[in-house]
């Protein structure tokens, strides 16, 4: 049985929001590939410590605030929030514009951080969306980060030379007030705030999620893979300045072809790990490639072909892994506390892009390069352990169906009985929101029998 497409509604929301999250992200990975070259032009520049702070100092606000700001959504509106971020992320840029020394901009990198509004955008989709097209909708924001982050990779380099650091700062503040203008004027405003178990994190699941080992392995991956991102960047761009003979401008050189090789090799191993119910060996063998690229930039960081095979070599595995990670959350999670599992997922990717940048810099200002990707080092492998221990997920997609607004049955006997039908492997029936959450199998669940159940209980 074939689900029927996004309607133009829900495309305009997806699109939009999509493309909202974008331009935030776009102008947070601006700066990445170029900061620590631009860094020594503080006042307390030349501290590599403070610089790995203030590269990553936006994570630990975005920690902080990401699930507050997504249940402040819930009592005040969505956008009232998302508005909120927006302008914290502005006025966040322009401090970090107006910066002449490095505690001024570890303060506006903080403001810009303290913007976290992905929790009310997840959530604004989700009242946007019907039940059976939410999985399609946030994967359209998923893979927007995705092409945002190669993009700002290479774009970085080209605007500091044309625009200069505070004038890409300056950029980034636009794009905010962009941003918060396509919220008010292209997003659609619900005409009323849901509760969405798939999307929002529940208090009440937390201790649950928290204990959960599998989930709990997930989240050390997403922490050590971030932490490791923000690591590097506070020394690749010196390495390719010193070591490639690069200018600062000429690094998109390198960036471009490499994300774009990275991209292509990506999407067969995600479909074969998808379709071939392998996903866990796909996984595990990323973190492996990891591994080697990061052992291999502590040990032979030595020549301009040696940076670039390994780069070629950490992009396609974080690719990879940046693909898999979510999917694995939503295999794993129990279907009543998806948004729970995420959002604490999330919280802990902002945790470890800030721990990274600050252990980075340090380690660099006191025992040089080979000492950051020897820490970069030491988290893959103690992830590439904890990831083959991890138990092989079942080959299941999430379903879910609105049971109608006034139904009035027992959730549990429901749940009992879309749990019977053939490929349903876990079913959650939530009476509050009138959804039932299904965890079934990729290619043969009866379909027809869980709407045909659903209809007679209507």
């Amino acid at each position: 049985m074939k689900s029927s497409p996004l309607s133009a509604f829900e495309l305009r929301a997806s699109a939009s929001l999509a493309g909202i999250y974008s331009l935030r992200m776009f102008g947070m990975f601006l700066i990445l590939p170029i900061f620590a070259l631009y860094a020594p032009q503080l006042k307390g520049g030349d501290n590599h410590a403070l610089v790995g702070i203030a590269l990553g100092a936006y994570g630990l606000t975005q920690a902080i605030l990401q699930l507050p700001f997504g249940m402040l959504s819930d009592r005040i509106g969505r956008k009232k929030v998302i508005y909120l971020g927006l302008v914290l992320m502005a006025i966040g840029s322009l401090i970090c514009a107006s910066a002449d020394n490095i505690y001024v901009m570890i303060a506006g990198r903080a403001v810009q951080g303290a913007g976290a509004i992905s929790a009310a955008i997840t959530a604004l989709l989700a009242d946007l969306t019907r039940e059976e097209h939410r999985t399609q909708a946030m994967a359209m924001i998923g893979m927007s980060i995705g092409l945002t982050f190669a993009a700002s990779l290479a774009a970085g380099p080209a605007m500091y030379h044309y625009l200069g650091m505070p004038g890409i700062f300056v950029l980034i503040g636009v794009l905010s007030m962009a941003a918060l203008i396509g919220v008010w004027k292209i997003v659609p405003t619900p005409t009323r705030l849901s509760f969405h178990s798939d999307a929002e994190a529940n208090p009440a699941t937390l201790k649950a999620v928290l204990r959960e080992p599998q989930l709990l392995r997930l989240n050390y991956g997403i922490f050590a893979l971030h932490a490791a991102q923000m690591a590097m960047f506070t020394v690749m761009p010196l390495v390719l300045k010193n070591t490639g003979g690069l200018d600062a401008s000429q690094h998109w050189k390198v960036y471009l072809p490499i994300m774009a090789g990275a991209f292509i090799f990506m999407i067969p191993a995600i479909i074969y790990g998808e379709k071939k119910a392998r996903l866990k060996q796909v996984f595990v063998a990323a973190i492996g490639i990891m591994l080697a690229a990061q052992a291999g930039m502590a040990l032979a960081l030595d020549s301009f072909w040696n940076i670039v095979a390994l780069l070629a070599l950490y992009f396609l595995a974080f690719n990879i892994l940046e693909a898999t990670l979510p999917s694995l959350i939503s295999k794993i999670a129990p279907a009543q506390a998806k948004g729970t599992a995420i959002g604490v997922y999330n919280a802990t990717q902002s945790f470890g892009t800030f721990l990274g940048g600050a252990l980075g810099g340090w380690l660099y200002k006191h025992y040089g390069t080979p000492a950051v990707f020897g820490m970069c080092s030491t988290l893959m492998l103690g992830w590439l352990v904890i990831a083959s221990s991890m138990q092989a997920p079942l080959p299941v997609k999430t379903q879910m169906f609105h049971i109608g607004d006034d139904w009035q049955g027992d959730p549990q006997e429901l749940s009992k009985r879309l749990g019977a039908l053939r490929g349903v492997k876990e079913a959650v029936v939530i009476a509050q929101e009138r959804v039932a959450y299904l965890k079934v199998l990729q290619q043969d669940w009866d379909e027809a029998g869980v709407l045909k159940l659903i209809q007679e209980t209507n």
